[in-house]
């Protein structure tokens, strides 16, 4: 495997650094400020403002592998620039790189008719709307999707849908106009035929949003994590992608790139903690002496230098194999770094925190948001004991015979 980027990559490289420091990074407390004075009635103007620059700058869909509507960059050619943007909690958002619209458009982008493409796609792609995913599920288990309840039947030219879905997230936004839900079109069919996903326009009659679901007392307006329901919902057949059935298909195409993409932006994350920590403890003095002559920080330090960069290398090498022999095959590899990677940045931060002292806990910094961030990846998109589980039974098939 190759360690070097490529030319090309390497001059995005330098131009998102550059727009991170010229434009993200000054305006992160803008944006928490406006989240408090707008809460859900709107996005912060900000950030509106900063998507209106990136996409000037043609630093714009970057994370579409192979398409012509980004900028046809692999897996692992994207993963340098996601932990780039990954380094601010609004930086993904601005170069219209953020979950879960990304996810959503590769699944329009892939699976999508051409109707669905022109209607949602595209102002997905020019930023103009945003967009959910509809799985999880309060009454049971999603993390095996096989047990989601909410019904999608066919009825004369439509489908319609019931049932209720929790911790969707973005459904908040007000940008927020078309979901994909997954739910049940055969409960009869072999458990992983069962499932479908389909098209529902949040303003489609029946859809209801009952509350935003808070995470560790925090409920992330104006995106939040609500709490839906779904009552004789009617969508035309066409909003049907793909075929009934076909919905854990559909879930491995777009579960496998949004998987490694948290990651990737987790890596940011976790070396912008390990840079503030390494600033605060030369400047803070206690007991006399700089924290940073102390040998439980530089282990710290060092434990988190080591850790992040075996991490960034496992990461890249799940992306270089999906690029080569596709999502299916890299399945362990996505597995081990979606554990990796948010254990990875819980540490670090948690790291930073205790060297910040009261600040570390604060909102003067940007430490709380990323361990809460990476404590709540934990669960996103398949808990640790899910992902630990997949490895295991492939590391068991490989010595079966044995």
């Amino acid at each position: 495997m190759d360690f070097d980027h490529p030319d090309h990559v390497n001059a995005l490289m330098a131009r998102v650094s550059a727009f991170m420091d010229a434009h993200i990074f000054p305006n992160e407390h803008l944006y928490e400020e406006q989240v408090k004075e707008f809460g859900w009635t709107q996005a912060p103007p900000v950030i509106e403002e900063l998507k209106e620059k990136a996409r000037a700058e043609r630093l714009w869909n970057m994370f579409l592998p192979d398409s012509e509507a980004g900028f046809g960059l692999s897996n692992l050619e994207y993963a340098p620039l996601c932990e780039l943007m990954g380094r601010s909690p609004i930086g993904p958002e601005a170069f219209n790189c953020a979950a879960p619209d990304t996810g959503n458009m590769e699944v329009l982008e892939r699976y999508g008719s051409q109707e669905h493409k022109d209607e949602w796609l595209k102002p997905l792609l020019a930023g103009e709307i945003r967009s959910a995913f509809a799985m999880t599920e309060p009454e049971v288990a999603s993390s095996d999707a096989t047990n989601i309840k909410t019904s999608i039947v066919q009825e004369g030219n439509g489908y319609t849908i019931n049932g209720r879905k929790w911790y969707i997230s973005g459904a908040g936004d007000p940008r927020c106009k078309i979901l994909i839900v997954m739910g049940k079109t055969d409960p009869e069919a072999d458990r992983h035929q069962q499932q479908s996903m389909i098209l529902v326009p949040m303003d489609t009659p029946g859809v209801t949003v009952v509350r935003p679901m808070e995470v560790f007392g925090n409920d992330h307006a104006p995106h939040g994590h609500m709490e839906i329901t779904f009552e004789n919902v009617k969508v035309p057949a066409s909003n049907l992608l793909l075929g009934e059935g076909r919905g854990f298909e559909i879930a491995q195409g777009r579960l496998g790139p949004g998987r490694i993409h948290h990651c990737m932006r987790l890596i940011g994350m976790s070396e912008r903690c390990l840079e503030m920590m390494c600033r605060r403890v030369q400047e803070r003095v206690a007991f006399g002496r700089p924290l940073a002559t102390r040998d439980n920080i530089r282990a710290d330090i060092a434990d988190s230098r080591i850790e992040i960069d075996s991490a960034r290398l496992l990461v890249l090498r799940a992306a270089d194999m999906m690029d080569r022999v596709g999502n299916k095959e890299a399945k362990s590899e996505i597995s081990a770094i979606k554990v990796v990677a948010p254990n990875l940045c819980q540490r670090v931060a948690d790291r930073a925190i205790q060297a910040h002292g009261a600040m570390g806990i604060s909102q003067d910094t940007i430490l709380a948001h990323a361990w809460m961030h990476a404590r709540t990846i934990r669960f996103a998109d398949g808990p640790d004991e899910v992902h630990r589980g997949v490895i295991s039974k492939i590391e068991l098939a490989k010595h079966k015979d044995g």
